[in-house]
């Protein structure tokens, strides 16, 4: 099939499954198109054992293998998707609030990534450091997933802030650790910059340092442009050139492009807003980034929920998801309650920070489309399959229940 054919199938697709949800289960949007996707691939896949002749199934996965999921998200979707999100985040709002969102961002990624992949090679007998890899792509939360869940639940503007802040910057931090891993556990292949400890340091700082500075410059510029039209088809347009082409700058010059679209969309959403452009600009940006923002969850969340068919269904590695599932619980635990620990002397936090964050720590399309970025290797299979399962249940059972949970912990506030 032709990329256009491709993209007009996904939409149409997003949009039928998005109708069924809305008439039928009455779920949140992307979560309930993911449901519909995923209950439709199951019964494909249940038809085809039933009656193997018709081969539906096998034609289906071909289909879906033909979509490169990685590329698609890494290289196309992501870059908005993040932008879109940091534009609702106010930098006030995140300066008062900066330490506990750089240290879950930076000391909590490394804790969770070191307990998951400890945890994971102790489990399946992966060596080490192959298994770090595995607890890189798993530990950031995913933007995408968990912004969706901020607007379905009501919490204060302080722990909103948190978790909105922290699953922006540590996607961008989660994903240079995970290229420092690949090179370290893979050397000589398609991540072969970071194939010691020194380049590997150097890799980090590159990818990081120069992903903030270019969307820091590129988000400068564009402001400065704004400020002199005031034409808001014009500016959307700016706005939009900004996420798509800084993204791509970013990835030919080296350096973190996710990270990059949440500094040019956390400047642009603020400063951007206050002092260049209209009123009347200001709610047609807000607009047409909060449809792009929900077509793209619309078209990404089905994407997964068809990538059932890239997964190993072996005993062994269906074992080892769900042994997973809760080995991401513990190592998304660490990585919310061990800096929490180290701060809480020093600063007031709100009634139930452990719980809420730790439960609304989503993973996404992101610990997807990263582990099918990994070379082929002999533990490629649990890999992809694990994370497949903890995508699924954070999005399913964690996404549905987090917004209750944070209502109900809300209002105890002797407890964490």
């Amino acid at each position: 099939m032709t990329f256009l054919q491709i993209t007009s199938l996904l939409i149409v697709l997003a949009g039928v499954f998005g109708a069924i949800n809305y008439l039928v289960l009455r779920l949140p949007s992307s979560i309930g198109i993911m449901v519909v996707a995923l209950a439709a691939s199951l019964a494909l896949m249940g038809l085809d054992v039933v009656l193997p002749t018709l081969g539906i199934a096998d034609q289906t996965r071909s289909i879906v293998k033909g979509i490169d999921f990685s590329d698609a998200l890494l290289e196309g979707m992501l870059g908005l998707l993040l932008f879109a999100g940091a534009l609702h985040v106010k930098i006030s709002d995140l300066r008062a609030e900066w330490l506990p969102v750089v240290l879950m961002a930076t000391i909590g990624v490394a804790l969770s990534t070191l307990v998951i992949g400890g945890a994971f090679s102790w489990l399946t007998g992966m060596p080490l450091m192959i298994a770090l890899v595995f607890g890189a792509l798993v530990s950031p939360t995913d933007p995408v997933a968990v912004l969706g869940v901020l607007r379905q639940a009501d919490l204060p503007q302080s722990l909103e802030t948190k978790i909105a802040g922290e699953s922006l910057f540590n996607d961008g931090v989660g994903y240079v650790v995970f290229l420092v891993l690949v090179g370290l556990a893979f050397p000589g292949g398609a991540h072969q910059e970071g194939n010691d400890v020194l380049n590997a340091a150097l890799l980090f700082v590159q990818e990081a340092g120069g992903g903030a500075v270019l969307g820091v410059v590129l988000g400068w510029l564009v402001f400065r442009v704004m400020r002199l039209i005031d034409d808001y088809s014009l500016e959307v347009l700016l706005t939009l050139g900004l996420a798509f082409g800084g993204y791509e700058l970013a990835v030919y010059l080296h350096v973190s492009a996710p990270i990059m679209a949440v500094c040019a969309g956390l400047l642009i959403g603020d400063v951007g807003a206050k002092h260049g452009m209209s009123d009347e600009t200001r709610r047609y940006v807000d607009a047409f980034w909060k449809l792009i923002d929900e077509i793209l969850n619309a078209v990404l969340f089905l994407m997964i929920g068809f990538e059932v068919f890239a997964v190993a269904f072996s005993a062994d590695y269906l074992l080892a998801g769900a042994a997973s599932i809760a080995i991401a619980l513990v190592g998304r635990l660490a990585a919310v309650a061990i800096p929490v620990a180290l701060m809480k002397p020093f600063r007031n936090f709100d009634p139930g920070v452990i719980r809420i964050m730790t439960w609304g720590g989503l993973k996404g399309g992101i610990s997807v489309a990263l582990a099918l970025s990994l070379p082929e290797s002999e533990w490629s299979p649990v890999i992809l399959t694990s994370t497949y399962m903890i995508v699924v249940f954070s999005i399913i059972v964690q996404g549905l229940t987090v917004a209750p949970l944070a209502k109900r912990v809300t209002q105890q506030p002797d407890l964490l």
